[in-house]
Formats: structure tokens, sequence, C-alpha cells
């Protein structure tokens, strides 16, 4: 049984800091590109992705909104991603989901998907 199951959101004041992680398995995760989507709304619509990470390899690529403020990284051994989120802001709110794929066009359509951590930005 495939199995992609995230932690770490929460509620945190603009300007803080989460690391999320995603634990996976029944599938061949090192040979998978990954990627962290958000959902900002119940509506699929206002899915977005906000990380990918390069099996191998290890290129990662972000949303330029996140770029110098998130990292993603892979752990290959532990079948575990991570997103450090860091400086974060209120647009920055939503459901973070861990799937498979490289960028978005791979990302949102990837039936492979956790049920997400609620990540707040609040003051």
């Amino acid at each position: 049984e495939v199995q992609l199951v995230e932690s770490g959101g929460g509620l945190v004041q603009p300007g803080g800091s989460l690391t999320l992680s995603c634990i996976t398995s029944g599938f061949p995760f090192s040979v998978y590109d990954m990627s962290w989507v958000r959902q900002t709304s119940e509506s699929d619509k206002d899915l977005e992705w906000v990380a990918g990470v390069v099996a191998g390899e290890g290129t990662t690529y972000y949303k330029d909104s996140v770029k110098g403020r998130f990292t993603i990284s892979r752990d290959d051994a532990k079948s575990m991603l991570y997103l450090q989120m860091n400086n974060l802001k209120t647009e920055d709110t939503g459901v973070y989901i861990c799937t498979t794929g490289r960028d978005a066009r791979t990302a949102l359509p990837s039936p492979l998907r956790g049920q997400g951590t609620q990540v707040t930005v609040s003051s």
C-alpha cells in the first residue's frame, strides 16, 4: 500500500519558521522526483506547486514566491521528504501536501499524495 504522511505543520507568526516532513512507503521513493504542493482552499483549483527535488541528482526547483525562504530536501535512506520554511508570510497559509513529480506540470496531476499538514501563518 502506497502511503505518504505529512507532519510538522502548525500555527506560526509572520517571520517564523517551520519544518515539514513526509514519510513514505509502498513505492520506490529513491527513483521518484518529489514535490510539495499546497492547497489554499477546499477547491482543487487552489492547489499550487511549491517546490520539487529531482531523484538521484537532487536538483531543486521552487515557486518564485518561496525562493530564498524555503528549502526542499530528501533522505532516500529513510524514504522521507522535507520542507524547511523560513520567514513565513501570511500568504504561505495552506495545507501542504507531499506528492510525486518535480514541477507543477508533473506534480499537480499526480495521484500519489498524502492528506497534508496545515500551516497557518497569522499574527
